[in-house]
């Protein structure tokens, strides 16, 4: 299984979550008005820096590190890597972190068992709140996809265990299978179906799934400024916006503009777009302008993803995958 072809598109996948990311930070959830298209000016929740990204990246690139040593995501070793990069993560002090999130690294530890002790709190936070369908994990999972690049079973799944970290709601985790397998057959294939490889689903979820997704193709973003908060709404704009344009920029764009949490469903927009245009058809300004925690920019993302596929195409080659499924 080869990255010829494949790379832009790779490439493309974090780097359009950096460029969501770091686009919709000044508007989320109306902080500032928006006029005519989005900029990278900074300030949002957490004063951020023009061209800065949020916790959405942040978390992202925990997740693209630990990937990058061609772990398999799905292994207790690779979770508690995640999990220890996650904890370190809150004990620094970021700028921004969601409700749900905070509550499930809050006085957390690493070392070993910490992915089991987050699941653990994940499932605390539900039961005493009744509610944990945050998008905060669909935020990030787009670096699960390029780790297991031609294998859309593991796509699933890691995306899944990745997700329960923090999320213990099955409709977080199921988002984030969907929108992983999305991305890992826009890589493979260029192509933008969201329904592609809905199939490796587990349960048969897609019954739920489609519907919204059709609707979310209809109504466009703003239809879920008011709820994108919740991971199901936030997967319809983002969709509704790769669905109703023609291009990465359009869409980014048009992410942005749907308004409410803008940064987060720009950033699960943007993976998307990247898999499925490359990273070339971010803007070029753009792309020299995001930068974040852990002292990343947008060159050290390039590096992060094609250093990710390529153990992951290593390992399907190993295994004898074919890559298209």
């Amino acid at each position: 299984m080869s990255l010829e072809g494949w790379t832009d598109r790779v490439v493309g996948t974090l780097q359009g979550g950096a460029v969501g990311d770091a686009l919709g930070v000044p508007y989320e959830f109306g902080v500032r008005t928006l006029d005519g298209e989005p900029e990278m000016v900074g300030g949002g929740l957490g004063d951020y820096a023009p061209g800065q990204w949020s916790d959405d990246t942040e978390m992202a690139s925990v997740i693209a590190q630990v990937a990058a040593t061609g772990a398999d995501l799905r292994s207790d070793e690779a979770l508690d890597a995640v999990a220890d990069g996650f904890v370190g993560w809150y004990q620094q002090g970021p700028a921004d972190v969601g409700t749900q999130t905070a509550s499930v690294l809050s006085g957390q530890q690493p070392g070993p068992g910490s992915a089991d002790r987050l699941r653990r709190r994940a499932l605390e936070v539900h039961r005493r709140t009744g509610r944990s369908g945050g998008n905060g994990s669909l935020m990030r999972t787009g670096p699960v996809a390029l780790a297991h690049l031609g294998d859309p079973a593991a796509v699933a799944e890691a995306a899944e265990a990745v997700s329960a970290l923090t999320h213990w709601d099955p409709e977080a985790g199921e988002a984030c299978a969907i929108w992983c397998l999305a991305v890992e057959a826009a890589v493979v294939t260029g192509e933008g179906d969201v329904t592609a490889r809905m199939h490796h689903l587990r349960d048969d979820s897609s019954r739920r799934w489609i519907p919204r997704l059709e609707e979310a193709a209809r109504l466009g973003p703003g239809a879920y400024a008011s709820s994108n908060g919740w991971v199901v709404a936030a997967l319809q704009g983002a969709w509704a916006a790769v669905s109703g344009t023609a291009s990465a920029e359009e869409g980014l764009i048009a992410a942005v503009r749907g308004g409410g949490d803008t940064d987060t469903v720009a950033a699960i927009a943007g993976a998307l777009l990247g898999a499925r245009y490359g990273g070339v058809s971010l803007r070029a300004v753009w792309r020299d302008a995001i930068h974040g925690w852990p002292g990343l920019d947008g060159n050290d993302l390039a590096h992060l993803a094609a250093t990710i596929a390529r153990h992951a195409t290593t390992r399907a080659d190993d295994r004898g995958a074919p890559g298209r499924r």
